[in-house]
């Protein structure tokens, strides 16, 4: 198959793959999160046996592919390696290991589908999924900024050349909420409301730190 349609494929599915899983994210933070606080005892066992694995298995699996996607986009297809995709790549890497490695763990001590401390899991599987909804916005921000947009070419500058100071600052940052997530506190990220302001934030500040820093 002519190397192109190969890169449009592969573009087409990151997308598809990528839509399954940020659209999932925001329904557990925005609609299912919310409704187990609300939802009756009775109501709540048969969420957590039929509804809640289904929506993981989709879920973790379109982290996945999503990852993977990207993985060949970059490695196989040789994607140029701006600052946009520097950036993009390491709060998709770190939203897909809060996934596997954090969120999906925890959730089946919460499901009952393994035994272990209840409450705990919770925590932590929420503040890691509100972190990857904080991460969410400046992350597809970075996908289209790499591709367009000329008020951002501050930041499509091959790897190459260099990386550059507000690029090091925006992925150290990067690095903090992430150690947050795994260690820390939800802070005003508890509510949906803050979460979706804070990613807004986020976005602005990053998107100042690559492309004026």
């Amino acid at each position: 198959m002519d190397n192109v349609w190969v890169d449009i494929l592969a573009r087409w599915f990151h997308g598809l793959f990528g839509i399954t899983w940020i659209g999932l994210l925001y329904y557990f933070n925005f609609v299912q999160g919310e409704y187990f606080k609300e939802a009756s005892q009775d109501a709540l066992p048969d969420v957590k046996a039929k509804l809640a694995p289904r929506a993981l298995w989709w879920f973790r699996w379109g982290a996945m592919m999503t990852f993977l996607t990207g993985v060949l986009l970059l490695g196989v297809l040789g994607a140029t390696l701006n600052g946009w995709i520097t950036l993009g790549a390491l709060l998709g890497t770190f939203m897909m290991l809060n996934v596997w490695l954090v969120i999906w763990p925890n959730q089946k001590v919460v499901l009952g589908m393994q035994s272990g401390d209840v409450p705990r899991a919770a925590a932590k599987a929420a503040l890691a999924s509100r972190t990857n909804t904080l991460f969410s916005a400046p992350m597809l921000f970075c996908m289209f900024a790499s591709k367009h947009g000329a008020a951002v070419a501050a930041g499509m500058a091959p790897i190459s050349t260099g990386i550059g100071t507000g690029l090091m600052a925006a992925l150290g940052l990067a690095v903090l909420l992430e150690l947050n997530a795994l260690f820390g506190k939800m802070g005003p990220m508890a509510s949906v409301v803050g979460v979706i302001h804070l990613s807004l934030a986020l976005t602005a500040v990053m998107v100042g730190l690559v492309a004026y820093l």
